[in-house]
């Protein structure tokens, strides 16, 4: 595969030595291991080939694989999660952590000092917290296979949105003419949170993965939900009062008006 591809890809990845699952966007692996979720959507994960999207050692195997061709491989910790560090290992009092130290339980993962520490001993009114990466120093197993290579135009921008915003493919609407595409997002999506964001961050990834374009423009369209009323036209009334007929009573009326003669009395006057 070329650096800078877009292609989609199958993975599932384990610690190799314990077999902890770390992620899998197979279903049928997710079930395999028991970590399946069925609020999840298990789908193909889209990566640019060469371009950090995933593990170094992930990566570099994506770039000699082939198209539906499944690789078994082992991923070595310094092109995974690094080394592990004992600097990064600390005591800290369980009061430093206020109200959060009552529920700490050793495996959770806590924020502190803006860093993510993980949860390794509790006792003696104090905690030991690791902050190198749940996964530093482990060698890692991931089978991954490329299922597609995408191709056109409307597949890689339809993809590079939707993985800044997760929508499904049939509720968004692309059209994409000359150096200019115009995307229509639906309403459901206009309070996601840091839209804006999203919507800058996937303009950048079209304009660096998509030759020729230019401009990137999104609609915003805010439908009633109102129903919608039927209208009658005057016309249809107005032939309707033309068309309908006269009642009998009131012709005879009009023609014994007409043909009633004078009385005597005013004759003679």
């Amino acid at each position: 595969m070329e650096k800078g591809s877009l292609v989609l890809i199958d993975l599932s990845g384990r610690v190799k030595e314990t077999g902890e699952v770390i992620e899998t966007n197979v279903e049928a692996d997710a079930k395999k291991f028991g970590v399946f979720d069925e609020a999840k959507k298990y789908e193909p994960r889209l990566v640019a080939v060469g371009e950090d999207w995933v593990l170094k050692g992930l990566d570099e195997a994506i770039i000699s694989a082939k198209l539906n061709k499944r690789v078994v491989l082992d991923i070595s910790p310094e092109k995974a999660f690094g080394a592990r560090d004992p600097n990064k290992v600390r005591r800290i009092p369980l009061r430093k952590l206020g109200e959060k130290a009552a529920d700490l339980r050793v495996g959770d993962e806590v924020e502190i000092d803006n860093r993510i520490g993980l949860v390794r001993f509790i006792g003696s009114g104090r905690t030991q917290l690791d902050f190198n990466h749940r996964y530093a120093g482990k060698v890692l197993t991931y089978d991954f296979k490329i299922t597609k290579k995408l191709e056109t135009d409307y597949e890689k921008t339809m993809s590079l949105l939707r993985r800044r915003l997760p929508i499904e493919e049939g509720k968004i609407s692309l059209n994409i003419k000359n150096d200019e595409i115009t995307i229509s997002i639906p309403q459901e999506a206009y309070l996601t949170e840091g839209l804006q964001i999203i919507k800058k961050a996937a303009s950048t990834d079209i304009f660096k993965y998509i030759e020729n374009v230019n401009k990137v423009t999104y609609l915003e369209i805010y439908e009633s939900q109102k129903p919608k009323k039927t209208k009658i036209t005057a016309k249809k009334k107005i032939k309707s009062k033309q068309t309908q007929p006269l009642p009998k009573t009131a012709k005879k009326k009009i023609k014994s008006k007409q043909a009633q003669p004078l009385p005597k009395t005013a004759k003679s006057k």
